[in-house]
């Protein structure tokens, strides 16, 4: 039998297939949103101090833009739905671009506050848009691929931002805007000459279950259990990797270890090291090995990743929990995402738009929550005997994740 035939069958093997050029444009247009949002971040409350604020004010201008996403991502979903991703999403990241850039300009607190809000809701846009656009482009047996790289970008973008920005912010606290800004242009440029001539979806009309046509809703997606998993991930991935990890922890080392700042900095910086080292690998797994094997992998690391904390305050225990917590997190970003792909309908922009809004409904009550039950003193009369008392919760929040990781079907494609 001649070489490069499959001889089982007798038949030509098949060919590999690649990953599609839109994963790897989405990943740039990623890394330029996250990079930029990391050289502002640094420098938004202190630039709301300088109009003569309370720090009550000065913070609620971070919250505006995590709140404005969080009401303004179903309202994207019905957007993709009804024009498509790629207008949805050229749209979104110019209305971020130019309210980052105006915000540089803003000449009171009323200015600034408005324009984060309506960054925020280009922010909700962008994400919900990539993301379908992502499921509609991957082929199914790729998509946990797909998804490491895209959100390998946000990945980069967020190690590189805060390292440039501390200095460009000491420079002038309204340069970051502008740099945000044009970072922002940049993105819309290259999704705009990326995506300009990509076929609009052609959605099949398939009945459901009270005969209706069109988008399933958001409460016939919950009663699938995969779909219930993936977005307790989500939750606890919001909770943990984007809340209370950089509200929580900082203050931890300080109080709970006595340690200086630096010690803060290499606790988060060996979190997004693991989280880097687990993400790529993941995508590989999820697309080869299961959905459901890297999500009760994923929730579990994060689950004990958080236990280890509640244990009396330690460096060495604190350093293994970055890391245990880190690689969870890392697989989580791309199995959830994944399965959402599987088990969503043809038009999914809603179904994308509610899994995205666990995440930042996660990232806005996680570090409220813990710190609340910190402040309250904990079970203990020690600084951190508070905090194992916040770690207590996020770790049984996370649990949830376990649970629901367990109890979900296989989703990937045979």
């Amino acid at each position: 039998m001649s070489p490069g035939v499959d001889q089982t069958t007798g038949n030509p093997p098949a060919s590999t297939p690649r990953l599609p050029r839109e994963a790897w444009i989405l990943a740039l247009v990623a890394a330029c949103v996250a990079i930029g949002y990391g050289i502002v971040a640094p420098a938004i409350p202190d630039f709301a101090l300088e109009f003569g604020v309370s720090r009550t004010l000065a913070a609620l201008v971070v919250t505006a833009f995590a709140g404005m996403r969080i009401v303004s991502a179903l309202f994207s979903g019905r957007l993709v739905d009804r024009f498509g991703e790629t207008r949805v999403l050229i749209t979104g990241i110019a209305l971020a671009a130019v309210t980052s850039g105006a915000a540089g300009i803003a000449q009171d607190y009323a200015q600034l506050l408005i324009l984060r809000g309506l960054g925020g809701v280009g922010s909700a846009m962008f994400t919900v848009s990539a993301v379908v656009l992502l499921i509609r482009t991957s082929p199914p047996q790729m998509r946990g691929r797909a998804n490491s790289v895209f959100f390998g970008g946000f990945l980069f973008g967020g190690i590189v931002g805060p390292v440039v920005g501390g200095p460009l912010a000491a420079i002038s606290l309204r340069l970051p805007f502008f740099i945000y800004g044009a970072l922002l242009v940049l993105a819309t440029l290259v999704a705009f000459v990326a995506f300009r001539r990509l076929p609009p979806p052609v959605f099949v009309a398939a009945p459901s279950d009270d005969g209706s046509i069109g988008p399933a809703s958001i409460g016939s997606m919950l009663r699938l259990p995969a779909y219930r998993a993936a977005i307790g991930a989500s939750l606890g991935t919001g909770w943990l990797a984007f809340g209370v990890r950089f509200s929580l922890i900082p203050l931890f080392v300080g109080e709970g270890l006595a340690l200086g700042a630096e010690w803060s900095g290499i606790g988060l910086g060996v979190f997004a090291v693991a989280n880097a080292l687990a993400l790529l690998p993941s995508g590989r797994w999820v697309d080869r090995v299961g959905r459901k094997p890297l999500m009760i992998a994923g929730t579990a690391l994060a689950t004990g990743g958080m236990g280890i904390l509640i244990a009396p305050a330690d460096l060495t225990l604190f350093l293994l929990a970055m890391t245990v917590a880190g690689a969870g997190a890392g697989m989580l970003a791309v199995a959830p995402a994944a399965i959402v792909a599987d088990v969503a309908p043809a038009r999914s922009g809603g179904a994308v738009a509610f899994f995205q809004m666990a995440t930042d409904v996660g990232a806005m009550i996680g570090p409220l929550a813990a710190s609340a039950l910190v402040d309250s003193g904990g079970w203990g009369s020690t600084p951190a005997a508070g905090y194992s008392t916040g770690f207590a919760l996020t770790t049984a929040v996370l649990a949830i994740g376990v649970l629901l990781a367990v109890r979900m079907p296989e989703t990937r494609p045979a």
